[in-house]
């Protein structure tokens, strides 16, 4: 059995010890179990010193977006800025892809498993045979609602939920309280999909004269986006939609074609807020077709390994470790662009 700096022994002890010192819960009782609540969870203080490569299994999602390639980028090339070596597997937006990956990881006896689940559930019965090999995981990008938050050492990522309440606010702001609002959300059953939509919701309850009157799923891709959105203006509908709320900036890109092509002007007939911030986001806010992004940064590469080099040397990691975001309208854009690395 090969070590790579990390024992089957230690890591089976660093992997059962994590969780034990989490804060106290901020969330409310309705929310999924398995979400990460803040606070540091210690491993035992390292005997040695870690030698040798590192070995990471990554599970990703797929190549679905703008977004998802960046996050895909920033992993790798963190990987090989830091000598680990990434054993990195594409689940082309399939769990039973994910799910074999991950078995394949335990077999090849990994340091480190880490992945961005496509879905939410479904996950506890592979997360178990992790556990008792002895393996740590990490979940980036998004959460998996199981009934043992033990199950993983710690979550990277955005928090969802403040995404959709962020958009939510700038369509108060932009209309007054006042919109018939189009909705294209993510991949059914994903935790962004899940968590952007409940987010908005919970902001425009306070305004009765902003609503959803058509919502779809888009599947997170600028073909789906534009298709879901013409058959939006399509419909009996159409001339009502005064604003469009896309979960990602591809579907809101792909519906911007849709809407030059139903004879009106993104952005100015149709209010157009998305979620993502990737550079054609931008773009298309200086044309004035895009109203305004919220951020969700995938440059999770330092933070994942951060993490890992963490369980290596038996440090405290923090259960949730949420990643820092903006909202960019229209006026910013050409100047904001200038930093944007994705």
């Amino acid at each position: 059995m090969q070590t790579h700096g990390l024992t089957r022994r230690t890591l089976l002890a660093a992997f059962c010890l994590v969780g034990v010192s989490l804060a106290a819960c901020e969330k409310k009782a309705e929310e999924k179990s398995a979400e990460p609540k803040a606070g540091a969870t210690d491993a035992p203080a390292p005997n040695d010193t870690p030698s040798g490569k590192l070995r990471v299994g990554f599970s990703q999602i797929g190549a679905e977006s703008d977004w998802r390639r960046a996050n895909t980028e920033s992993i790798k090339s963190e990987a090989q800025n830091r000598g680990v070596e990434l054993i990195f597997a594409d689940a082309q937006q399939k769990q039973e892809n994910q799910i074999k990956a991950i078995r394949s990881f335990i077999q090849q006896k990994v340091d480190v498993i880490a992945f961005s689940p496509v879905v939410e559930t479904g996950w506890e019965p592979v997360l178990k045979e992790v556990k008792e090999s002895g393996i740590p995981v990490i979940l980036t990008d998004r959460a998996v609602d199981v009934s043992d938050p033990n199950l993983f050492v710690t979550f990277i990522g955005a928090d969802f939920v403040e995404e959709g309440r962020r958009a939510a606010n700038w369509v108060v702001k932009a209309t007054g309280g006042k919109a018939m609002v189009a909705e294209l959300q993510g991949t059914p059953g994903s935790a962004p999909a899940i968590d952007r939509k409940r987010g908005f919701e919970e902001v425009i309850k306070s305004h009765p004269e902003i609503k959803i009157i058509k919502s779809q799923s888009g599947e997170f891709t600028r073909a789906k986006g534009k298709e879901v959105m013409e058959t939006f203006l399509k419909g009996g509908d159409g001339p009502r939609i005064t604003v469009l709320y896309a979960h990602n900036d591809d579907m809101a890109l792909g519906a911007i074609q849709a809407i030059e092509e139903a004879g009106k002007k993104p952005g100015v007939d149709i209010k157009i807020v998305s979620i993502d911030g990737v550079r054609a986001a931008f773009d298309a806010m200086i044309a004035g077709k895009l109203n305004c992004t919220v951020e969700c940064n995938p440059l999770l590469g330092p933070q994942l390994f951060d993490a890992v080099e963490a369980l290596a040397a038996k440090k405290p990691i923090e259960k949730r470790i949420v990643t820092k975001e903006g909202v960019f309208e229209q006026a910013q854009a050409a100047e904001a662009i200038k930093a944007r690395q994705y």
